[in-house]
């Protein structure tokens, strides 16, 4: 029974994800983008940055361009800065929407007054605190941590989906707790009352599907727009590296072949 009643929540759950797509994007190393210039870092160490949109320094040296990687740089730096933004919003929508509706599922079930409501929040706090120093905004400035666009529909990683799966056998151990008694009642009763909960989930799940469909349609849409632009600046990152012969040790964009 905890088996199906896991699968029955996970389900409600996975709404937003059911036209979900697969997208090979990521950086390999972080990236910081404002108005002024874009660095592309390693720990704390700036491998190259750019001022403007034709100024290239790599390792602390300028580097001289010819027209043709001048263009290339600017077309990076210009998509870059529109990008990045939006891909920031993105992930921070993102998890607000997925945290949201895990609470909502879970208050619906059992209640915020339940004592394993506490520890769910504190699961779900700490996925939107790894989230959100990943994808951050301070001030006029945005850093994009490494290794944080991998399916970038999902926008988490192993570990972050992990918090998540912690976070949700809290809430079916919660659910369990809450009906409470039903082994020591007698047979009629124990299935009703699981008919009534599984009768609760269905209409709890029709209920998010048609609150949150919307949002999560418009946020699988930005998604594939940045996929698609993730994409674009690779093959414009790559041509500039076939003409700039200090940055062919550094490949930040990385994509599939699809």
């Amino acid at each position: 029974m905890l088996k199906k009643l896991f699968w029955l929540l996970m389900l409600s759950l996975a709404l937003p994800a059911q036209a979900a797509f697969m997208c090979e994007a990521d950086l390999q190393y972080g990236l910081i983008v404002n108005d002024r210039h874009i660095r592309v870092i390693e720990d704390t160490r700036t491998l190259y940055q750019i001022n403007d949109t034709e100024q290239l320094i790599v390792r602390g040296d300028w580097i001289k361009l010819d027209a043709v990687a001048t263009s290339h740089l600017q077309e990076l730096a210009q998509g870059l800065r529109y990008a990045v933004p939006k891909v920031i919003l993105l992930a921070s929508e993102g998890v607000d929407l997925a945290i949201g509706t895990i609470d909502h599922v879970y208050v619906g079930l059992v209640g915020s007054e339940h004592d394993s409501y506490q520890r769910l929040q504190d699961a779900l706090w700490k996925v939107r605190t790894k989230v959100k120093t990943k994808f951050i905004r301070a001030g006029n400035s945005y850093y994009i941590g490494p290794r944080s666009l991998e399916n970038v529909d999902e926008l988490m990683d192993p570990e972050l989906e992990e918090e998540i799966e912690l976070a949700l056998g809290t809430s079916v151990g919660g659910i369990l707790t809450a009906i409470g008694g039903l082994a020591s009642e007698g047979d009629t009763s124990l299935e009703r009352k699981m008919e009534d909960l599984s009768t609760r989930l269905e209409t709890m799940g029709a209920e998010i599907e048609r609150r949150i469909a919307p949002q999560a349609d418009t946020l699988r849409k930005k998604a594939e727009w940045f996929c698609n632009e993730i994409k674009r600046l690779d093959a414009i990152e790559e041509s500039l590296r076939e003409r700039v012969p200090e940055l062919k040790a550094y490949d930040l964009i990385v994509t599939g072949k699809s």
